[in-house]
């Protein structure tokens, strides 16, 4: 099972980077998770200090960049 955890506050990027991962674990079939971190506290000491951010099985993958499904797709698969 994937980890997908979205480090953000809940502004609508924040928000549109996790319909786009949901969409893309979905579209790949897979079991996941999506964990939405949205304390400043936990999100720095994961080490992001720009959001949105995307990060898959406890590694940082994305910083401060909203990706499309198909971007989050290659990155799952």
């Amino acid at each position: 099972m994937k980890k997908v955890q979205i480090l953000g506050t809940g502004c609508p990027k924040c928000k549109k980077l996790a319909e786009n991962a949901e969409a893309a674990a979905k579209k790949l079939g897979i079991e996941y998770e999506i964990e939405k971190v949205t304390k400043i506290t936990d999100i720095m000491a994961i080490g992001v200090m720009v959001t949105p951010a995307l990060v898959i099985d406890g590694q940082v993958r994305v910083v401060g960049k909203v990706l499309s499904a198909d971007d989050i797709s290659e990155i799952l698969s």
